[in-house]
C-alpha cells in the first residue's frame, strides 16, 4: 500500500520540475505501481510497460494535477487506465467500462453453498499454496471487478480513495467490491473444504 505519510513530496516542487522531488516521486511509488500492474495483467514485462507509461503520463500532466485526490490515488488511476488500455488490446471483445449487472445480484451464489473459513487457523491463510490459489482465483475475475479488489482489499485504499482512482461512484465500488469477493470465495471454496477435512 501506497503510504504519503512517510515523506510528504513537495506538489510545488514536482509541477516546477524538480529533478530531486521528481526521481523522489518515483521511488517512493514504484513498488506499488508495478504491483497493481502485474496483479492486472500477470505479466511481469506489460507491468514493467505499465510503469514506466505511468510515471511518463504523470512528470507530463504533473503541471495539471489539482490536488482533488491524493497523489498516491492520481497515479494509481493512471496506472490502472494503463493496465486497462493493455488489456482491451488484448481482449478487444471485452467491455471493461459498463457493468452488466446490477446492484442486486450476485450471479446466483448462494451462501449456503460456500464453505465458512473461520474455523481454518490462521497459519493456512499464511501459507504459500493458500497465496497461490488466491492469486489464481484472481486472475479469473473479471478486470473490473479485479482491479476494485486488487486496489481496495490489495493495496489497501479507502473506498473513496478507490472510487477516485477508478473513477467510479462509492456505491459502484462497494458493488463490483461485494462481487468481487463472491467470486473468490466461490472459487476457493473447494479449496478449503478440502484444508477443513484434513484438518
Amino acid at each position: 500500500m501506497i503510504k504519503e505519510e512517510i515523506e510528504p513530496l513537495n506538489l510545488k516542487k514536482l509541477q516546477s520540475g524538480d529533478q530531486e522531488e521528481l526521481t523522489k516521486m518515483v521511488q517512493q511509488y514504484s513498488d506499488s505501481i508495478y504491483r497493481v500492474a502485474l496483479r492486472m495483467l500477470n505479466n511481469s514485462a506489460e507491468a514493467e510497460d505499465v510503469l514506466q507509461e505511468t510515471f511518463i503520463k504523470a512528470l507530463r500532466s504533473i503541471e495539471n494535477f489539482e490536488g482533488r485526490s491524493s497523489l498516491a490515488t492520481w497515479l494509481y488511476r493512471i496506472a490502472v487506465n494503463e493496465a486497462l488500455m493493455v488489456i482491451r488490446k488484448q481482449k478487444p471483445e471485452v467491455s471493461l467500462i459498463q457493468d452488466d449487472f446490477s446492484e442486486d445480484e450476485s450471479d446466483g451464489i448462494s451462501v449456503s453453498q460456500i464453505v465458512d473459513w473461520c474455523c481454518l487457523p490462521e497459519s493456512e491463510f499464511l501459507s504459500n499454496e493458500t497465496r497461490k490459489k488466491l492469486n489464481e482465483a484472481m486472475k479469473k475475475l473479471p478486470e473490473n471487478l479485479r482491479s476494485v479488489f486488487i486496489l481496495r482489499d490489495i493495496e489497501g485504499l479507502s473506498i473513496i480513495e478507490t472510487a477516485q482512482a477508478l473513477d467510479l461512484t462509492e456505491t459502484n465500488v462497494k458493488t463490483r467490491l461485494l462481487r468481487a469477493r463472491m467470486k473468490l470465495r466461490e472459487e476457493l471454496s473447494i479449496y478449503f473444504s478440502d484444508r477443513l477435512m484434513e484438518n
